[in-house]
């Protein structure tokens, strides 16, 4: 299979599914009710920390959980009364329960109590992604800030993944996918200004892999962080100033498109 074929197939894709009609059945569309940033920003962190399965469930869940929080995540979180959260004691997506929804209250508003934006959880100091802090280091102090609180529930762990055990972080990636890119089209977000688009890694899941191997653009056996690495170079040569833009050219080849996808 050709580099020219690859590159023609995955910018036709790319242009194709990286418009409006993808936001509705997505859980990108939680986030994009909300117009406050830090709304945004929380809608869409909870959004991508539970989005396995089902996009139909994931939706569902993350639209009940927004209602649990008075469609105002930001307000909430950052000004709840003790017994506000007792309405939340009855979540659950899948192995996502209250336990682990009451910690990532209490970690976003410990947050944003000091800061204006989730981003600084991710970058620190402004110029540090200037003087070469690379995503995977980033997600594993991430990961590392989001666990620092006291008592936090180790079973929440598995929620919030980190390279360092040599995950996918698919979920992750995604949500900074979400919150980086900003190519005019209206899906993504671009709130974000300290990590560039050529800095972001692929959200890696089945689809994606399964479609990337067919192309020829993974030869790893595994699926793990080292694949995630090799998938977002081999995409930086078709366009190293975003590369993971063909994360909408893949996923749809893999489960919107997966009836007609030829190779």
């Amino acid at each position: 299979m050709t580099r020219d074929f690859v590159y023609n197939l995955l910018e036709k894709k790319y242009a194709e599914y990286n418009s409006g009609f993808f936001i509705e059945n997505d859980p990108i569309s939680i986030p994009h009710r909300f117009s406050k940033k830090q709304d945004i920003e929380i809608a869409a962190f909870f959004s991508a920390t539970i989005a396995w399965g089902n996009r139909k469930s994931i939706i569902t869940s993350a639209n009940r959980l927004m209602l649990l929080m008075d469609n105002a995540p930001h307000d909430f979180i950052t000004n709840h009364k003790e017994k506000d959260l007792n309405r939340l004691l009855d979540f659950k997506h899948r192995t996502f329960n209250a336990t682990d929804v009451l910690y990532f209250i209490e970690f976003l508003k410990q947050h944003y109590n000091k800061h204006d934006s989730l981003e600084n959880a991710f970058t620190g100091r402004k110029d540090k992604w200037n003087v070469g802090l690379n995503t995977e280091t980033a997600l594993a102090c991430f990961h590392e800030n989001f666990f620092s609180l006291e008592d936090f529930p180790h079973r929440t762990r598995k929620h919030v993944a980190t390279p360092v055990r040599g995950s996918t972080c698919k979920r992750m990636n995604m949500f900074l996918r979400w919150m980086v890119r900003n190519d005019k089209n209206g899906v993504d977000f671009g709130l974000w200004k300290q990590i560039k688009p050529s800095q972001l890694l692929i959200p890696l899941d089945v689809h994606v892999d399964r479609v990337a191997r067919k192309l020829g653009l993974i030869k790893r056996k595994q699926t793990d962080w080292e694949t995630v690495l090799e998938l977002t170079e081999n995409l930086k040569t078709l366009d190293s100033k975003d590369p993971v833009k063909y994360d909408f050219a893949l996923f749809g080849l893999g489960v919107l498109d997966k009836d007609n996808l030829q190779i």
